[in-house]
């Protein structure tokens, strides 16, 4: 398992992490993002799809009530809120694993909802510590994804 951990001191600085990591994210991807309501896990997501070319004319919101939105760049990305997730059935009907471990990006918010805290992918957790400061912690434990987070921890 490798961790590495960064505090953001504003919303901006959570973007430009979450950006950062988009530009770094070359091959399909499941990105799994935690933290209570208000952490900045939609801004954080925001910065991915920035980062992987999504126009930056077309909002990026969670996709709460319809469960996935769908954004074309250059690695098609799949941004998942289970927030309301009712029944586990609903992801099969999606075909929730076809896209996150499909040919593109899956950026999942509220994971948990998945019960299954071995999913091979990027964790990122989102840790409120005050209005404006996060802490935010990758942690992988599929040997493919540790480059990616040494090479956005050198950035």
């Amino acid at each position: 398992m490798y961790r590495w951990s960064v505090v953001s001191k504003s919303e901006t600085e959570t973007l430009e992490i979450g950006k950062k990591l988009g530009r770094l994210l070359s091959q399909p991807t499941l990105v799994l993002l935690q933290g209570d309501l208000g952490a900045g896990k939609t801004v954080f997501a925001r910065g991915i799809a920035r980062g992987l070319g999504v126009d930056s004319a077309i909002p990026i919101t969670s996709p709460t009530f319809t469960l996935m939105n769908h954004y074309s760049a250059r690695i098609d990305l799949y941004h998942f809120d289970l927030y309301r997730l009712s029944d586990p059935d609903e992801l099969i009907e999606l075909g929730f694993d076809d896209y996150a471990f499909g040919s593109g990006i899956a950026l999942v918010e509220w994971p948990e909802k998945l019960d299954n805290p071995e999913t091979p992918g990027v964790w990122v957790n989102l840790k409120r510590i005050d209005d404006e400061l996060r802490e935010i912690t990758f942690t992988v434990t599929a040997p493919e994804y540790v480059d990616l987070i040494t090479a956005l921890s050198d950035r």
